[in-house]
Order: structure tokens, then C-alpha cells, then sequence
């Protein structure tokens, strides 16, 4: 067996595990209404959006940061949803049955997960500056978004893990090249 099989092995078994996993959950009202609205707030970057622009009226320094989310949800979107996935074309899971909610269908490959890439790079930039917890609650919104992308099956799990991974680097990247000026106060809200 090549390598490259090999790889593709122990990814199918990851992708496995995870999906017998998040079957647990799957037809438990609460746990789908919560991934199901979290999938769908996903779309677009919508919630990432929304969240920093209300985090941006707070000061002249949350309204900087909520241009830079923007932007950079702009340019990670176009580089993971354009380029990536063309470059690494790789079909959605099957799933026969119905959803329990309704799901827009994704006309992208399924790799890497853009609500993952969104998701963290957003936590990072939304991050920057914060203080616990509010620094911890973002990655954990994402966490939401980007697993619930598997419990709904628009995703395999190695598609959210590398689209988590493809985020963080950009919201380090992100935070490197357009840093923000420091904060006047210690509120850390």
C-alpha cells in the first residue's frame, strides 16, 4: 500500500469515527435545532459578520476591528471557497434520509469546510485583545459552527479539521499584517 492510500485510510477511518459519533446526537430535537441553526447562521459568515459589527460599536477600536473581520471574511472566503476548493475537489458525504431542518445545499466541494475556516479565523480576529472569556467563548462558537457542518452531514470531519486548521492561520495571519491599535482601557469585553 502507497502512502497516499494509507493517508487516504486513516482519513476515512477519522471520518468514520466522527460520523458514528455525532449519530449519537443526530434525531435529538435540541441537539439538531442547535446544529441545524448554527449551520445555517454559518452561511455566508453571517453570524461572524453580524457579531462583529455589533462588537464594533462599542468603541473606535472594535470599529477597526470589525472592518478587518470583514475584509479578511471577504478574502478568506474567496481564497477557501474559490480557489482551495477547486484546487482539492472532494464530494460532500451521501446522505439518503432527510434532514430535520432545513439545510441549504452547498454548490462547493466539500473540502476544506468553509463554515470551519470562517468560523476560527473570525474567533481569532474577534479574539484579539479580549480577555478571558470572552477570548475562549469565540473559538468555542466556532467549534459549534464548524462541528455542526458534520452533524448535519455537509461535511466529512477531515474537511472541518483542515478548514479550522486553513482559519487559525489565516486569523494569525490576519493579525500580523492589519494589527490593531492596543485598548485604552482593561474591560477585555
Amino acid at each position: 500500500m502507497t502512502p497516499a492510500e494509507q493517508l487516504r485510510e486513516q482519513v476515512a477511518a477519522i471520518d468514520d469515527a466522527a460520523d458514528r459519533a455525532f449519530d449519537r446526537l443526530r434525531g435529538n430535537p435540541a441537539a439538531d435545532r442547535v446544529f441545524y441553526t448554527a449551520s445555517t447562521l454559518g452561511d455566508f459568515s453571517v453570524l461572524w459578520g453580524l457579531l462583529g459589527s455589533l462588537r464594533g460599536l462599542r468603541s473606535e477600536r472594535d470599529a477597526d476591528a470589525a472592518v478587518r473581520l470583514l475584509v479578511c471574511l471577504g478574502l478568506e472566503s474567496a481564497l477557501v471557497n474559490g480557489l482551495i476548493k477547486s484546487l482539492l475537489p472532494r464530494a460532500r458525504p451521501v446522505h439518503g434520509g432527510d434532514h430535520p431542518h432545513h439545510l441549504r445545499t452547498p454548490k462547493t466541494a466539500s473540502f476544506p469546510s468553509g463554515h470551519a475556516s470562517a468560523g476560527f479565523m473570525a474567533a481569532t480576529l474577534l479574539a484579539d485583545g479580549q480577555k478571558a472569556p470572552w477570548r475562549y467563548g469565540w473559538y468555542g462558537l466556532a467549534a459549534v459552527v464548524a462541528s455542526s457542518r458534520i452533524h448535519t452531514r455537509a461535511h466529512h470531519a477531515s474537511d472541518v479539521l483542515a478548514g479550522a486548521a486553513v482559519g487559525l492561520v489565516l486569523g494569525r495571519l490576519a493579525e500580523r499584517a492589519w494589527p490593531l491599535a492596543e485598548q485604552a482601557d482593561d474591560a477585555g469585553g
